[in-house]
């Protein structure tokens, strides 16, 4: 095998699927990257068994073959280059030869053979979609997944496709994030699947130019979608997402509309003083006063008063401030709209006249 590129040609492509494989394998050649030239045409894999990445590059007057490199060299010696520099790539035996100007470097290599194959079953389902509108979408839940919690669903956003409705939700089991768009065509069909947590995060890095239109096809177990050059494949999560349908089925307090920046500055100030591992800060709601109040082990206390148009039942109910700040920073609008349970099981942020996004917080006990 043997070619030649220009450097920019093959940074981006190699970086993009370097970032999906682990540093510990258990298997050698998953930390390598596997180097195919068919046809004029280079493909580059990289794979962890569970998401897969695949870009193809053209090229001109190149010599078939395949093999598999050191990933992260690889990558570390291309991306060290001058920029625009040529790039010749070459096998001998065991080894792969890389030159370009006056640097010589030499790879050890592991046969193309021995690359696993990713397992994807039939793809039954197809649709398409503008890569910006679905990175909106991610980008407004996947603050919410969950990270290594033993309900392994939650480590994960869901996707629920219905007809031209697009539906993703994301909860860490204390705070749940949904949004809803509509998409440009039909799709004929309802289904819900889970994402895993680090597809749903590579993928949103992958998502870098919002006009690419992109084709998602699935099945109960596997996801597909071609981004441009690349192809993303990922591993779905077996299981069957909670129903959350019941947070909407009860009494609400009357709303409280607050100023988007002013309660993000109050919160900021008042959590400083907040206890470092829960970050609990205490909502007093009554005659149009919000009071947000703080103390921690240190016996550091903090209290803010914020005037907001309000003349319901006096409410006094905490939260983790993080995860507030954390859905207000998600908002578009200038005002948040605060919605809490009448028996304080749950709180509502989200922009008035809008269903778009919604954030929903549970409270803490203090």
């Amino acid at each position: 095998m043997k070619f030649t590129i220009n450097r920019e040609q093959l940074l981006t492509p190699l970086q993009q699927i370097v970032s999906v494989i682990e540093k510990r394998q258990t298997m050698p050649i998953l930390s390598n990257v596997l180097v195919v030239v068919n046809d004029d045409q280079l493909i580059l894999t990289g794979t962890d068994l569970e998401i897969q990445i695949v870009a193809k590059i053209t090229l001109e007057g190149a010599q078939n073959g395949e093999i598999t490199v050191p990933a992260r060299k690889f990558l570390d010696l291309c991306r060290l280059l001058p920029s625009e520099s040529a790039i010749n790539f070459e096998t001998l035996e065991d080894k792969v030869k890389l030159t370009s100007g006056r640097s010589r470097f030499s790879l050890s290599t592991l046969p193309a053979d021995n690359y696993p194959e990713f397992s994807e079953a039939q793809l039954e389902h197809e649709f398409i979609i503008n890569a910006g509108k679905l990175k909106k979408a991610l980008e407004k839940t996947i603050f919410c997944m969950a990270n290594q919690d033993v309900r392994y669903y939650l480590n994960g956003l869901m996707l629920n496709i219905s007809n031209s409705k697009l539906k993703l939700v994301a909860s860490d089991g204390h705070r749940l994030s949904i949004y809803k768009d509509e998409m440009d065509t039909e799709t004929g069909f309802e289904e819900r699947i889970i994402m895993p947590r680090k597809g749903v995060i590579e993928l949103t890095r992958l998502l870098d130019d919002p006009e690419a239109e992109l084709n998602v096809q699935f099945s109960t177990n596997n996801i597909r979608i071609y981004i441009k050059n690349l192809v993303f494949s990922a591993k779905l999560v077996d299981a069957k997402y909670p129903d959350f349908s019941k947070v909407f089925e009860q009494d609400f307090f009357e709303p409280i509309a607050i100023p988007k920046q002013r309660f993000k500055e109050t919160l900021t100030r008042v959590s400083v003083l907040a206890n470092e591992k829960f970050k609990g800060v205490t909502f007093e709601i009554a005659d149009n006063l919000l009071k947000i109040t703080t103390h921690n082990p240190e016996h550091d206390e903090g209290e803010e008063e914020l005037a907001i148009d309000y003349q319901g039942e006096p409410i006094i109910i905490a939260f983790n401030a993080v995860y507030l700040l954390d859905a207000i920073a998600n908002l578009d609008a200038d005002t948040a709209l605060l919605t809490i349970a009448s028996n304080a099981s749950s709180c509502f942020i989200e922009e008035p006249n809008q269903e778009a996004f919604r954030f929903i917080v549970m409270p803490m006990r203090l």
